[in-house]
This record gives structure tokens, C-alpha cells and sequence, in this order.
């Protein structure tokens, strides 16, 4: 599925402590995030209604003038937008679709949003039951910790209808600092996942460097300047390998040809052994290296890595420009 992606910015007045359109809201999960955020629904004038299994967690709310309500399903009969923060798809399920939950109270008209970090094929299914009632659903994950929940600044990557989006707007803006319309429900959920998957992938390869460094005899201070301040500390293969040779196929001439690229791993790779410095993700990079050059595109651009995995994974992810090319 090809998700499109369009940008929708928040209210960009002045921030009087008043929202531009303030409405009656309903928070159900006031763990750190979605307590910060009802917090700030409060203070941008919103009339909130909170509801969550322990109902210590809302006294910030509540003695901040937030009205409680003893189950989802009567949160939902009151609001005009309902919102949840929740651990995972088990939990929003559960709320949504379960005893006393926010189905059993949601009315035609009103929209649902959910702010967790949760399964693409969950909200869908929920969305799909919300329907049949009238009502709308989209997903809404938020990028940003606890700190931007409480100044507002956090972004969402939103799925859904864009009309629903704009019925949901006022809430969100006041929350954020950038709401991302990725496309289709399910969408957000499906950009979020992404970007959390990477965050932690990165944090993986850069602990396997680092250790390699520091065994070989560097402070890890320095092998973080040394990242930090190279190519890929400065946002050179997001910002411009990504976009302009692996999107393009533009692989020849090579920038940095892959058999230069195979060469580097394999020092790296050939020094952990001898070391005992084990690392599990770059071996598997030198092999996707290993069978590319194995197919005759040694020569080409190393980031010919990202056709590989299209390969693998039977997607194009290129330009409808791109050059075209055969593995």
C-alpha cells in the first residue's frame, strides 16, 4: 500500500493559554504522556473529561478542573472528541471495543482518536466497528517525550480521512507542533512503528562501534566525536543518500562504490574477531554487501543495499523517476 504524505500545521497564533477552538474532550490513559497532554488540553481551554484504571493518576487533572468519568463508554456519551494514550494494541482494543468502552458510548458524528503507539490492523478494526455506529476513527502516535506533551510540541503521524483529521484539528494543534497526514487509517500507526524500530536499531549498531572502538584502545567520548562529527553524524545518508541515490537509483557513477564499502565492513568485521567484539547487526550488513557485489554491482553505489531489500521484500521503494536497473 502506498501511503501519501501530506504535512497539516497546527495553530501558529500567539499562545495566550486560550485554544483558537476549544471543545469538549475526553482522555482515557493518563499515564506520563497522556497525563501531560490532558494537562495541556486544560490549559488551552478545552473542557476535559478524563477517565483511567486508576483513578489516582487524574488528580493533576482533576484539581485542574477535569470532570472524571467512571468508564470509557460514559466518557465517550459526553465528549465530542475522544482521545487515548495507551501501553499497546491490547489496551486500546480493550477500550475501545470491550466492557463499558468507548464504543458503547460514542455517538454518531464524534471522532476517536488514538495517540498510542499500537498495531496498524487494531485500529483498523476498530475503526471498522466505529463505523457501523457513524462514528470516526483515526490513529494519531505521537513523536516527542514526556516534556514536549507537556509544552505542546509534540508531532503527530496521523491516519485516517483527512476531513476526520480536520474535525479533530483543534484538539491536536494544541498538542503539537506539526500533525503528519500519512494517509489511510492505520497509516500512523504504521510511520510510528517505523520510526521507533529505527531509534532502536541505530542505538544497537552505535553500541556495536562504540564497543569496537573502546576495545580497540579509544575512549568512547572520542568515538562518539568521531560519529557524531563523520558523514553519518551530520545527516549525510538520511539527508542525501536516501533521497538522491537510493530513491533515484542512481548508483552509478558511485559516490562511494560498494566494493569500497564490502572492503570497510570486513576490516570492521575482521577486527571484532580478532578482538572478541561480537557484532551481530554489521555482519549481516556485510553479507547483504557480500551478495550484491556477488551479483555484479560492486562498482555501483553502496546504498544499492536499499535495492536489495526491495528485493526481499517485494516493494518498490524509489521514484517514480528512478533509473531503472535489474539485480
Amino acid at each position: 500500500m502506498t501511503l501519501a504524505t501530506s504535512v497539516v500545521r497546527p495553530f501558529s497564533g500567539l499562545d495566550t493559554g486560550w485554544s483558537a477552538c476549544s471543545m469538549k474532550v475526553g482522555f482515557v490513559g493518563l499515564g506520563q504522556m497522556g497525563g501531560n497532554m490532558a494537562l495541556r488540553l486544560l490549559e488551552r481551554g478545552h473542557d476535559l473529561i478524563v477517565t483511567d484504571i486508576n483513578r489516582d493518576s487524574a488528580a493533576p487533572q482533576l484539581s485542574e478542573g477535569a470532570e472524571w468519568a467512571a468508564t470509557p463508554a460514559q466518557l465517550a456519551s459526553k465528549a465530542d472528541v475522544i482521545l487515548s494514550s495507551l501501553p499497546g494494541p491490547a489496551q486500546v482494543e480493550a477500550v475501545a471495543l470491550g466492557a463499558d468502552g468507548i464504543l458503547e458510548g460514542i455517538s454518531e458524528g464524534k471522532v476517536y482518536v488514538d495517540v498510542s503507539t499500537s498495531s496498524p490492523l487494531v485500529i483498523r478494526k476498530v475503526a471498522a466497528a466505529f463505523a457501523e455506529k457513524g462514528a470516526s476513527v483515526i490513529d494519531a502516535p505521537v513523536s516527542g517525550g514526556s516534556s514536549h506533551s507537556r509544552a505542546g510540541t509534540l508531532v503527530f503521524f496521523v491516519g485516517g480521512p483527512a476531513e476526520i483529521l480536520e474535525q479533530a484539528r483543534p484538539v491536536l494543534a494544541d498538542l503539537s507542533k506539526d500533525i503528519i497526514h500519512i494517509g489511510p487509517i492505520g497509516g500512523g500507526s504504521v510511520a510510528k512503528i517505523a520510526n521507533n524500530a529505527i531509534g532502536l536499531s541505530t542505538l544497537s549498531l552505535l553500541s556495536e562501534v562504540i564497543s569496537l572502538g573502546v576495545k580497540a584502545g579509544i575512549d568512547h567520548n572520542t568515538m562518539h566525536k568521531v560519529l557524531r562529527e563523520g558523514a553519518y553524524g551530520q545527516g549525510h545518508y538520511l539527508n542525501l543518500i536516501v533521497p538522491q541515490v537510493a530513491f533515484k537509483h542512481r548508483y552509478e557513477p558511485a559516490n562511494f562504490a560498494l566494493d569500497l564499502g564490502r572492503k570497510d565492513v570486513a576490516l570492521a568485521t575482521s577486527l571484532a574477531r580478532e578482538l572478541d567484539v561480537p557484532l551481530p547487526m554489521i555482519n549481516l550488513v556485510e553479507q547483504g554487501a557480500v551478495e550484491m557485489v556477488g551479483r555484479g554491482h560492486g562498482k555501483k553505489d553502496s546504498a544499492i543495499l536499499f535495492s536489495l531489500q526491495e528485493l526481499r521484500a517485494g516493494v518498490s521503494i524509489h521514484d517514480d523517476d528512478a533509473q531503472s536497473m535489474e539485480l
